[in-house]
């Protein structure tokens, strides 16, 4: 319980690949943007997977890679909140209703520095003896925990899709979520 538990407050609070679900499911639909929330599940519980199984101890050796990733985590928001804010905010039927794909929110993991520090402290708390046992299930009770967190940001964007039909509207609801990004990487710059 207690690992569901901090799988739960880590995975549901508001970061970045949650933002772009909440973007996606406004801007898409829920059945589109389920593609990000599996690549984003996927991906943390394999970055949370190969930080237990010792990722840590490199990057502790290494800590340029650390500043790498952070970097590269940084420039990846800013682009995804360009990419945002420049959006016409035509929901356009004839447009193929695609939303950001299974790499996409992989990559925004692997990226996220969100994901980082919960993988680190997770597996520090909950599995610091190494022992693989613990580290499959916390994973496992982990990618459960996360696709349902991050499939409710969906849903509640899917669910704010009827009060956005108008252009102007989707435009004010993509400039706040590109606001929120840039906003949580300026932070990591800063933080």
């Amino acid at each position: 319980m207690s690992m569901a538990a901090f799988a739960l407050a880590t995975s549901i609070t508001p970061g970045p690949v949650n933002i772009v679900a909440l973007g996606a499911g406004a801007r898409y639909g829920l059945r589109a943007s389920l593609r990000h929330v599996t690549g984003a599940t996927v991906g943390f519980a394999l970055l949370l997977l190969l930080i237990g199984l010792g990722l840590h101890e490199l990057l502790a050796q290494w800590p340029f890679l650390t500043r790498a990733i952070e970097w590269a985590g940084v420039a990846f928001l800013l682009y995804v909140a360009w990419r945002l804010a420049s959006d016409d905010g035509r929901i356009d039927a004839s447009r193929e209703a695609r939303g950001p794909s299974l790499m996409t929110g992989a990559a925004m993991q692997w990226l996220n520095p969100k994901a980082w520090l919960a993988s680190v402290a997770g597996m520090g708390a909950y599995a610091a003896s190494g022992e693989k046992a613990l580290v499959w299930q916390f994973a496992a009770i982990y990618f459960v925990v996360c696709y349902a967190s991050i499939a409710c940001w969906a849903w509640a964007g899917a669910s704010l899709r009827q009060a956005l039909r108008e252009p102007s509207r989707v435009r004010f609801v993509n400039r706040l979520m590109a606001a929120l990004l840039a906003a949580s990487a300026l932070w990591l710059l800063l933080g």
